[in-house]
């Protein structure tokens, strides 16, 4: 084979592999954030974020490592709230048993969590968590 052919061979193997790099890539989310929660109540919430829309990335909490008192924990029913002049805009409520929800792709805005329910209850409970994964 000629050297040109050669080239040419090379770059539509090197141009091919790109493509499929860039095809197959998984979208990264715009931001995320991580903590931990010791002892939360109903109505705790947590520190805000802002989400600028920049990507189609869904937003998500997750939670590992759970545990509730005076009892063995269950569920913690959290709210994603977009904070906005005026009673904030709840986005929905989900019941996570120490796993991951998604609220999918939110418009652009200032966001947090607050705890709506542990175990079903709204009072007498208590809630931690040894790692809490926020992405947006």
């Amino acid at each position: 084979m000629s050297s040109a052919r050669n080239r040419v061979i090379r770059g539509s193997v090197l141009g091919a592999a790109i493509l499929t790099l860039a095809v197959t890539a998984p979208a990264h989310a715009e931001g995320s954030w991580s903590s931990y929660i010791t002892d939360w109540g109903t109505g705790n919430e947590s520190r805000r974020w802002t989400d600028r829309n920049s990507d189609s990335v869904s937003t998500s909490v997750g939670f590992g490592g759970c545990s509730a008192s005076p009892t063995s924990f269950r569920s913690v029913t959290l709210a994603v709230y977009k904070d906005v002049l005026g009673p904030d805009d709840n986005k929905g409520n989900k019941d996570n048993t120490c796993s991951t929800n998604s609220w999918g792709d939110l418009a652009s805005g200032e966001y947090y969590f607050a705890v709506e329910l542990i175990n079903q209850n709204a009072t007498g409970f208590q809630f931690s968590a040894n790692s809490v994964l926020v992405k947006y």
